[in-house]
């Protein structure tokens, strides 16, 4: 069936599924958001308490790093805690990965670069097969072979894809098909060239990330032009946002990445102005509030917050709740696109609240949908 909106529909590059953990990734699948912990590993309440922040703002993976014998003993604690696959990060020193692979880990995120031989990387799989794991073949421009980098110079997408195709290689010699791969860099243009590259050449689940992007302003924008222009190519299976910020952060932002493609749903979708002099209410302090107020709501809607009339009725007639900025302190308030009643200044952050929440609830019974401007209309549905 052909889409109403057809400039709005992306088509998933097809591709072979795997599990981590009860987690299925590629396919038909929902694209998976993670992250990682930065908790000393072997602090178990620590580690255990931000994994629990991260499942609370919907991470479906967590990656959880295992450098030390003492990490990896704490390891089965962690992974019986968490509620969500973790994912073990090795670097080095290959008997992590082993020790992690006993311990429970869903999956072992290794960099061929930097794991030694052919003949661990070998162990590593045996380990693997045993325990039932992922693993996920992590390339990066930041550790590529040293025949590689004395092949082509310096990182670049051949580079990149003829490492990851290596490894592939080695896991395959194996009998191991249960892996994903990322080609990860901090070059914007390198690592999107690289996983265009890399799409095309094999049949795995591709994991997304642009590496060390920075701190939450700088590292959100870029990688939301890498992540954003590949998974709207319809590349991409599961996305790590890589911020010098909190764990909980990069989750957030993964998932409005997939909320703006419309490729996930999660949570309350807010539209609001950048707020001009006709605001008839402080839009971005209103903004700020409505969203640390409505974080605790899960199911997928939508509120939109307009300063003034110019665009507010527009947006409103595409919301669930809309707001739109008036005189003298009093605001339209919009239900299902359509202008309802008024709210004055001092009651409306709590009122606002309550009929998100209200409306939330009704969702969840089953006794409502969501709005879609664009959905037929009930009668002509039920006519069908």
């Amino acid at each position: 069936m052909s889409s109403i909106r057809p400039w709005r529909t992306i088509e998933r590059r097809k591709c072979r599924q795997i599990m981590v953990g009860n987690v299925p990734v590629g396919g038909d699948a929902p694209i998976t958001v993670q992250t990682m912990t930065n908790t000393p590993t072997e602090d178990v309440k620590a580690t255990v308490d931000q994994i629990r922040r991260c499942e609370e703002v919907g991470a479906d993976i967590i990656r959880v790093s295992c450098p030390t014998e003492e990490s990896t003993r704490n390891f089965k604690k962690i992974t019986r805690a968490a509620r969500i696959p973790v994912v073990a990060d090795i670097h080095f020193h290959y008997k992590r990965a082993l020790e992690a692979a006993d311990a429970g880990a869903a999956c072992l995120r290794i960099n061929p670069g930097n794991i030694g031989s052919a003949d661990r990387v070998a162990e590593v799989v045996r380990a693997a097969k045993a325990n039932g794991c992922a693993i996920r073949i992590g390339v990066n421009a930041g550790s590529l072979e040293k025949d590689l980098l004395e092949k082509y110079g310096e990182p670049c997408p051949e580079a990149l894809i003829e490492s990851a195709l290596d490894h592939i290689k080695l896991l395959q010699d194996h009998d191991f098909h249960e892996y994903k791969v990322a080609v990860k860099a901090s070059d914007v243009f390198l690592a999107v060239a690289a996983y265009h590259g890399l799409a095309e050449t094999v049949d795995c689940p591709l994991h997304l990330g642009i590496t060390e992007a920075g701190g939450l302003i700088g590292g959100t924008v870029k990688s939301s032009i890498g992540i954003g222009s590949l998974l709207w190519a319809g590349i991409g299976d599961t996305i790590r946002v890589s911020l010098s910020a909190e764990p909980e952060q990069e989750i957030k932002v993964g998932f409005e990445m997939l909320k703006a493609l419309g490729l996930r749903t999660r949570g309350v979708r807010i539209v609001s102005c950048p707020s001009c002099s006709r605001q008839g209410f402080d839009v971005i302090r209103t903004v700020e509030a409505l969203e640390q107020r409505l974080e605790h709501i899960k199911t997928p809607m939508s509120l939109s917050i307009l300063g003034c009339v110019v665009n507010g009725p527009g947006e409103a007639r595409e919301t669930d709740v809309g707001l739109t900025g008036g005189g003298a302190g009093k605001h339209m308030v919009y239900l299902r696109g359509v202008t309802d009643h008024t709210i004055q200044d001092e009651d409306m952050l709590d009122h606002i609240v309550r009929l998100v929440e209200e409306k939330a609830a009704e969702i969840e019974r089953g006794e409502t949908t969501a709005f879609d401007p664009h959905a037929a209309p009930q009668a002509a549905v039920a006519a069908e």
